[in-house]
């Protein structure tokens, strides 16, 4: 088994569990290979990993190595960085929690190593998921990496009056949103920036989007739902020339002759589920649904 690692930054009381984490890859001899920076600062702060580590640091670098799973340590939004290196080759991803909520990366840090092993006896699922893209008149938005697995988001720049979004389906004219932003959800983000903004749950098999505006001036204007397999373009005006594009954590600046459409990738993302993890059941448990013991069936 041949392993990729992606992080950002851990916490110090996560210090021991990572630590014997990497004990057990060495111990247990499998390939792996970790994100360049990712080991720097681990080795900045106190973790032993040998030398003779291998390490990858671009998309070219990960695309020269077969990895059966890239395992992220980090919270959802270290997944959501997962995608700029993962792409077109679908690599499983699975993700060890040390941030909070934990939509997609349900692993414990004190579970890591029953999850290694979980892995090489077979034991998972595979989540496939729908993937945004984005196609703009300006090739260099985002560094030439226009993809989501959440959602993305025009939004008005600073504290300035709102904005005009002109949204149009397949080229056919759906509405003018003046509000401060819109969002375009894929099934993932559905429980993100979206739900906040009042928007639906969709089930991650739905093969759907949902638009969603942020803080409409006409309250009669609520979120809708579409199929996948449409194409969804923008025209944007304001007072202000200048507005921000978010493709899930990640945003630039737009401006008002930028031309952008957003439609599903020809790839998914595949997320591991071990076999004791469903989808509602995270749901259920994230989102506190039953926690008044009267929602409860009786066993």
């Amino acid at each position: 088994m041949n392993l990729a690692i992606f992080g950002r930054y851990f916490k110090e009381e996560r210090y021991t569990e990572l630590q014997q984490f990497f004990n057990y890859l060495e111990n247990s001899e499998i390939n792996f290979s970790v994100y360049r920076k990712f080991l720097e600062d681990g080795l900045r702060n106190g973790l032993n990993v040998s030398p003779k580590t291998k390490t990858f640091d671009t998309y070219n670098d990960f695309t020269k190595t077969d990895f059966d799973f890239v395992v992220s340590i980090g919270g959802d939004g270290t997944i959501l960085m997962c995608l700029e290196f993962v792409r077109e080759k679908e690599t499983p991803i699975i993700g060890i929690n040390t941030g909070r909520l934990g939509f997609l990366a349900g692993v414990s840090a004190g579970d890591a190593i029953n999850m290694v092993e979980e892995l090489k006896k077979g034991s998972y699922s595979i989540d496939s998921r729908t993937v945004l893209k984005l196609d703009s008149n300006k090739p260099n938005m985002f560094g030439g990496v226009k993809y989501a697995l959440n959602d993305f988001v025009i939004h008005k720049k600073d504290s300035s009056s709102m904005i005009t979004i002109h949204t149009f389906i397949n080229g056919e004219f759906l509405n003018s949103y003046w509000s401060d932003g819109l969002i375009v959800s894929t099934p993932t983000g559905s429980t993100g920036y979206n739900l906040s903004c009042g928007g639906p749950i969709l089930y991650p098999s739905s093969a759907s989007f949902v638009i969603t505006p942020i803080a409409p001036h006409n309250l009669n204007v609520r979120p809708i739902i579409i199929s996948d397999n449409n194409v969804i373009s923008f025209q944007v005006e304001g007072r202000s020339t200048s507005f921000l594009a978010t493709l899930d954590s990640r945003s630039e600046s737009i401006e008002s002759d930028s031309e952008l459409a957003v439609s599903k990738a020809n790839f998914k993302m595949n997320l591991v589920r071990l076999n004791n993890e469903n989808y509602l059941q995270t749901l259920r448990e994230k989102l506190m649904w039953g926690i008044d013991n009267r929602n409860f069936r009786n066993s």
